[in-house]
């Protein structure tokens, strides 16, 4: 997380009056760090530079049923007097988060893996449950108690302060983006499925969001290890302990006997459609992929890989490898800011020394192909690196080979994925609009394998339905049963 910067501004005075305070849930005395007014401070002036960071989805319905399903947690909370505001985020990521004070966070991503009402609640319980018991306050204490006499030092030493914020936006920053240890997790948990039982929903949906969650750790783990990456899961402690968990069936037992007679409430159809047509995977900004071919509508421009290559999208740039998993294709854009040629641009801009070179076109559009020596992944390499030229940006094709000794392996895939790029023409723009979620009522011929042929999703296409469906790994859509789509 590269903002939170303004916890800094706060902690000076949140150290001087440091204290006991009264946990709002145990209703014990705890010594922290800082006062309420401070952590709602926190919270206030975090969340401009939260949205600022990921940005809200624009979808209105969708954030006031978001809201109002947090809204009846936080009634039955143990700091129902605090103003909650619930979020979702535009991030494909899994990931929902709470700042100090009140303010949560869910992303779509997450929204998109859960199948009812009830296993949204568990998540902002869950959430709610971390601002109840003020873990994040009592998180910075533990961790700084050992350091004070070093941060009253560095409120009054001004050479000291620098070092010294910096450590305590990390602190907490990381805290609250990542998760909390396991007691506070299992706390948080605990609270979590109260707020369900207390609110009308069955607080058995905490143990069901963790089967969700913890199928998609094992799917995006699987996945890492493929792509020779770090994996990209929620809250490794809250996803990594097991559904059948000891602690954590007892804390959700003794949240049921906090039930209501009857069935709880679960509203499984009216989440999906709360979420139907919801943007599923990258943000169209940042463009999208489909069989292969990335749109972006925003820059006016489509690229198409290699048959058979996998594809990432990520937000500053396009990562594709084949089957075998033994080169990389980089492409990168920035601005062109002078008048040169796009071997010109190689050598100034790129700082290169290019080798049998060559001038081409792509379509109508300039470029320059050449070797040159750079560091890859499997060390320096002498890659291929082709320069386009759209519009006012500098298109960088970058190609890669695990095998050092074989210069010409991939060169035409290489090549022609960087002359492929070209300006959408008209019925593509639609295509470039970005993928969303869709209902469907199974029959009993609906298979996985022939939604993921027709959604034109890239990468793993059956386990990315599954996992839209709580059928991972190996489940089949049940007859007349509704299920959500990609198209």
């Amino acid at each position: 997380m590269k903002k939170l910067v303004t916890f800094v501004a706060l902690l000076p005075a949140a150290i001087l009056l440091a204290g006991c305070a009264e946990n709002p849930v145990t209703g014990q005395s705890d010594f922290v760090l800082m006062g309420e007014d401070q952590e709602l401070a926190i919270g206030r002036q975090s969340h401009g530079e939260i949205l600022e960071e990921y940005g809200a989805y624009e979808n209105p319905r969708l954030q006031h049923y978001v809201q109002s399903v947090g809204e009846r947690l936080a009634a039955n909370s143990h700091r129902a007097n605090l103003v909650y505001r619930f979020t979702v985020i535009d991030s494909e990521t899994v990931n929902a988060f709470a700042l100090p004070g009140g303010y949560i966070y869910i992303s779509r991503g997450l929204l998109a893996l859960l199948n009812s009402e009830a296993e949204l609640a568990a998540v902002l319980g869950h959430e709610i449950g971390h601002v109840t018991a003020r873990h994040s306050v009592r998180q910075y204490t533990a961790q700084q108690a050992a350091g004070i006499g070093y941060t009253i030092g560095a409120i009054l030493l001004p050479e000291l302060r620098g070092a010294g914020a910096r450590n305590v936006a990390s602190l907490l920053s990381g805290a609250i983006i990542r998760g909390y240890g396991r007691d506070h997790e299992l706390e948080a948990d605990g609270l979590g499925a109260e707020y369900l039982a207390r609110s009308g929903y069955d607080p058995e949906a905490m143990l069901q969001v963790i089967r969700v969650l913890k199928n998609q750790e094992v799917f995006e783990v699987a996945r890492a290890k493929r792509e020779n990456r770090d994996p990209n899961v929620y809250h490794g402690v809250f996803a990594t302990h097991p559904d059948n968990d000891t602690r954590l069936q007892e804390v959700v037992g003794r949240a049921g006997a906090l039930a209501a007679a009857g069935p709880g409430r679960v509203n499984r159809e009216a989440y999906l459609r709360a979420i139907e047509g919801m943007t599923y995977g990258p943000s169209p900004r940042e463009g999208v992929l489909r069989n292969g071919r990335f749109y972006h509508a925003g820059l006016g421009v489509t690229i198409q890989f290699p048959e058979g290559w996998r594809v990432e999208n990520r937000p500053d740039r396009l990562l594709a490898a084949p089957p075998q998993n033994d080169a990389l294709s980089l492409v990168l854009l920035t601005d062109l800011n002078k008048r040169i040629s796009p071997r010109e641009f190689m050598v100034r801009r790129l700082k290169l020394d290019p080798v049998e070179g060559q001038s081409l076109s792509a379509g109508e559009l300039p470029a320059y192909t050449a070797l040159a020596w750079t560091n890859t992944p499997y060390g320096r390499r002498l890659a291929r690196f082709t320069v386009v030229y759209f519009r006012d940006k500098a298109y960088i094709f970058t190609g890669a080979r695990k095998d050092p000794d074989d210069e010409r392996k991939y060169r035409t895939e290489f090549l022609n994925t960087a002359l492929s790029l070209r300006a959408l023409v008209a019925d593509e723009h639609e295509l470039a609009r970005g993928r969303q979620l869709k209902l469907r009522q199974a029959t009993a011929h609906t298979t996985y394998a022939a939604l993921a042929a027709a959604s034109g999703l890239s990468n793993y296409a059956e386990d990315q339905l599954r996992l839209l469906n709580g059928d991972y790994p190996d489940g089949e859509p049940a007859p007349g049963r509704l299920i959500k789509v990609v198209e």
